[in-house]
């Protein structure tokens, strides 16, 4: 993996509007350094960027534009807020960029769907993916929407496709609201099915329902509450628990 090292210097030196900039704390630093992988070292109005090459190349872009910002209007310094560092990553396009420059990246997962070829288009998501396919435990802690289970359906799908693996266990904890388990209406699998409703969509798109309907039926996959996995033996089985 190439590793770029820049250094910049932002002119005019004015602290007020580096501290604008840089958010509180050097929050706004902070997140371009989370987003894009990279490491900001700052010293007054001199910063030194460390990473992938397209990702420093597109931090530099982004400091020296929002610094541009921060010029004073009326007398006012103009801050700058964490929402404008979002969307100037958004509109850079550069995470979309690295994922594909990076060969890793696309080797990381290829599988081919009604929706085309599946691969992670961010950083944490390749690394989410590699971890997947590199070890036997794999723990995604994200936000909402961030593709955590539909990666790692993906990496199921693949590994039972390619027979890696036999067979797909799904499971979550089947208690919501306080609620038991006993309490909740239908059969085993009438009770867990709605909280597992984002497995099966993602399933049914990359496997097509009546593929998946038959998976279920002979046990390729199979679903289940959490409570009932004491004692199993898993082998040669991909383990999901949401």
């Amino acid at each position: 993996m190439n590793i770029d090292t820049r250094e910049i210097t932002l002119e005019p030196a004015d602290n007020a509007r580096l501290l604008s900039l840089c958010g509180p704390f050097d929050d706004n630093i902070k997140q371009l350094e989370r987003r894009l992988g990279i490491e900001i070292n700052r010293r007054d109005n001199h910063f030194k960027l460390t990473g992938r090459p397209i990702c420093v190349t597109a931090a530099v872009d982004i400091l020296r534009s929002l610094y541009v910002d921060t010029a004073p209007m009326r007398g006012q310094i103009q801050d700058i807020e964490p929402e404008q560092i979002h969307l100037a990553i958004k509109e850079a396009r550069v995470l979309e960029q690295s994922a594909e420059s990076v060969p890793d990246y696309g080797k990381a997962i290829n599988i081919k769907t009604k929706r085309g070829v599946i691969k992670p288009r961010t950083p944490n998501q390749a690394q989410y993916i590699a971890n997947i396919l590199d070890h036997d435990i794999t723990f995604g802690v994200g936000p909402a929407g961030t593709g955590k289970t539909y990666l790692a359906v993906a990496a199921a799908v693949d590994a039972l496709e390619r027979q890696e693996i036999r067979r797909i266990l799904l499971t979550r904890p089947a208690v919501e609201a306080g609620e038991k388990l006993g309490f909740l209406p239908g059969d085993l699998s009438q009770k867990v099915d709605p909280y597992l409703r984002p497995l099966y969509d993602a399933l049914f798109e990359m496997l097509g329902f009546e593929k998946v309907e038959k998976l279920i039926e002979r046990n390729v996959i199979e679903v289940a509450p959490l409570a009932y996995m004491r004692g199993r033996t898993l082998k040669r089985r991909l383990y999901y628990s949401r």
